[in-house]
């Protein structure tokens, strides 16, 4: 197959060397044998001259157009045996090589159709200007020598190449592909083992969660002091959500596994399934953090899995400000766009003393989990603090998730 017309030649100075040395060396086979013969004095010798230099100048574009300069110089060895059998002495160059049936430019011409050109054509080519070289209706060893050197011998080297080119490329990508599926292999090694600790962990923690819950509603029933009841009935519900969150993360981790995927579209959202900021600002200003709720778009467009990640966000950003910021302004802003939601979690300088036992709970992977929870649905999180002091959390979330999907 020839290369694109608009290709370059060649692309560095080694190729540029090869690529000019079969031109220079053709040349000056072509000089040695004009010194050798003498200038030309004859019209034969004259229209040779012509054709070999006319051929050499075209090897510049041989990759390009290899199997058109093929069929040209097979064109002209074939108007040589016809002029030469039967010009009635018009046509007899003097010529002192093995074969004056082809040009002195054809090893590199054949040679170069059948590595870059389709193998059949330029194959097929290369026989039919072999048959033209060798003339076999009248053996003669010089000359079958000549058509064996000049035809045969290169187009064996193009084919060798070609093939070795070939089986090179075919281990290649052999090699890559079996590269991408020990890859894939390992990646599902890694999910498979994120499935099931997060199996062992439901069970342990749900069953430790369940006692609680149990617990607490047996309590809340039987205590006879009404704030008892109170406390209780919040110790339950928590232990409840709890529940429900420690289920949809294990659900997360085994989408691959899940048959019951949420195929839920824009549009068709359930705004229950949907955690409400409002109860998170409501808690955070009952221990003393006032916070500013702004909300710009429609959050009907966007699927619960965004939600709730949003959610997520706004619950950390407001646990770690109680901890580290107490009693600082903190400003929520959600804009809603088409395509993506944008989340700015915002606070200025603590107005009350830092409680060092508080502060010091926690993991300590906070933000790590966060920034992790936000790229499982596609999203981006930066955080740091302000230039005049304070701290900010910024999250952009697409604006539609598949229920439970992983990215």
């Amino acid at each position: 197959m020839s290369r694109h017309a608009d290709a370059p030649l060649w692309h560095t100075r080694r190729e540029a060397f090869f690529y000019l040395l079969p031109v220079g060396v053709a040349l000056a086979l072509w000089v040695l044998f004009a010194v050798d013969a003498g200038l030309p004095d004859t019209p034969a010798d004259a229209l040779d001259t012509v054709v070999s230099l006319v051929l050499i100048g075209l090897l510049w574009v041989r990759r390009r157009h290899p199997t058109a300069l093929l069929a040209a110089t097979l064109a002209v060895s074939a108007l040589y045996l016809v002029l030469m059998t039967w010009g009635a002495g018009f046509f007899s160059p003097d010529l002192d090589f093995a074969s004056p049936w082809v040009p002195l430019a054809t090893p590199v011409i054949v040679y170069n159709a059948v590595l870059h050109a389709g193998p059949v054509v330029g194959t097929a080519l290369a026989a039919a200007l072999y048959l033209v070289a060798a003339r076999p209706w009248e053996v003669s060893t010089d000359v079958i020598l000549g058509a064996v050197t000049m035809v045969v011998l290169p187009a064996l080297i193009g084919l060798y190449l070609r093939a070795h080119r070939t089986l090179v490329r075919a281990l290649t990508d052999r090699a890559e592909r079996a590269e991408r599926e020990q890859h894939l292999l390992a990646e599902r090694a890694r999910a498979d083992e994120r499935v099931r600790l997060a199996e062992e962990m439901h069970d342990v923690v749900t069953h430790r969660v369940s006692l609680m819950v149990l617990h607490a509603g047996a309590l809340g029933v039987t205590a006879p002091d009404e704030r008892v009841r109170a406390a209780a009935e919040g110790l339950r519900a928590a232990g409840c959500e709890a529940l429900d969150e420690l289920r949809e993360l294990v659900g997360v981790l085994r989408n691959h596994q899940r048959a019951d995927i949420d195929t839920d579209e824009p549009g068709e959202v359930d705004p229950g399934a949907v955690p409400d900021l409002s109860t998170l600002l409501a808690e955070s200003a009952s221990v003393g953090v006032p916070v500013e709720l702004v909300r710009e778009g429609n959050p009907a467009l966007t699927s619960p899995a965004v939600g709730r990640t949003a959610y997520r966000v706004v619950q950390e950003s407001l646990t770690n400000i109680r901890k580290h910021a107490p009693g600082a302004p903190t400003r929520v802003h959600v804009r809603y766009g088409g395509d993506r939601v944008r989340l700015t979690v915002r606070n200025d300088r603590a107005t009350a003393p830092v409680d060092r036992g508080l502060s010091r709970t926690g993991s300590g992977a906070g933000l790590a989990g966060l920034r992790q929870r936000v790229e499982l649905v596609g999203g981006t999180l930066t955080a740091g603090p302000r230039a005049g002091g304070g701290f900010e959390v910024d999250v952009v979330l697409p604006a539609y998730v598949p229920a439970g999907a992983e990215r």
